[in-house]
């Protein structure tokens, strides 16, 4: 049934994005030379790596250069990466991702294997569902960067942050609902609305 309804969504919810990816892909282009898109190894379902996409929102370079997570006011990223973040218009491509079978529009957001490696055998429940566009975690935690930038980087997210979300995600798993889906969208498409109306 979920998956179905990750369907009936991403598939048109993709080609009504279409316009947006476009212009999106030329600011990029005509702001920093580099992909348009971004390519990451994310953990997924029952732990098997696949690669996430996103629209490339900072500076190309190779990887693993600079710091697993992303901080607040971290050089690397673009001015129209930093809108792109903002209003979370460099997740779309993530619904290619849900199509593939990768993701589910709501689920758990898929993390780096590195971080991965860090779970206890209780956090590692999370890989039991599909991961997410977006989650009751994403939402509770859309300022991660400003956090991140106060608290200490990577370590801290590793120490503090990531245990505080990984507990929200585990509580998601247990008591996820259709219903409980369709409000966690909602919330998600009205804070990108405001995110947008701030630039």
């Amino acid at each position: 049934m979920k998956r179905l309804f990750d369907l009936l969504i991403s598939v048109p919810g993709l080609v009504i994005a279409s316009p947006i990816l476009a212009v999106a892909a030329v600011a990029i282009k005509l702001e920093t030379p580099g992909p348009v898109f971004y390519r990451g190894t994310r953990v997924g379902l029952a732990g098997r790596e696949f690669q996430i996409l996103k629209l490339r929102s900072m500076r190309a370079a190779p990887a693993r250069s600079g710091p697993a997570v992303t901080s607040g006011g971290d050089p690397r990223i673009t001015n129209v990466g930093r809108f792109l973040r903002r209003t979370k218009f460099d997740e779309l491509p993530q619904l290619w991702n849900v199509i593939r079978g990768d993701m589910s529009l709501v689920g758990p957001r898929p993390e780096d294997p590195e971080f991965v490696k860090l779970y206890t055998p209780e956090q590692r429940r999370v890989l039991s569902v599909r991961p997410g566009i977006t989650s009751p975690t994403s939402l509770a935690f859309r300022n991660e960067e400003a956090l991140l930038a106060d608290a200490g980087g990577a370590g801290a997210y590793a120490q503090e942050v990531m245990p505080r979300k990984l507990a929200m995600d585990l509580e998601y798993v247990d008591h996820r609902s259709l219903r409980g889906d369709l409000a966690i969208l909602g919330r998600t498409a009205a804070l990108a609305l405001t995110g947008w109306k701030r630039q």
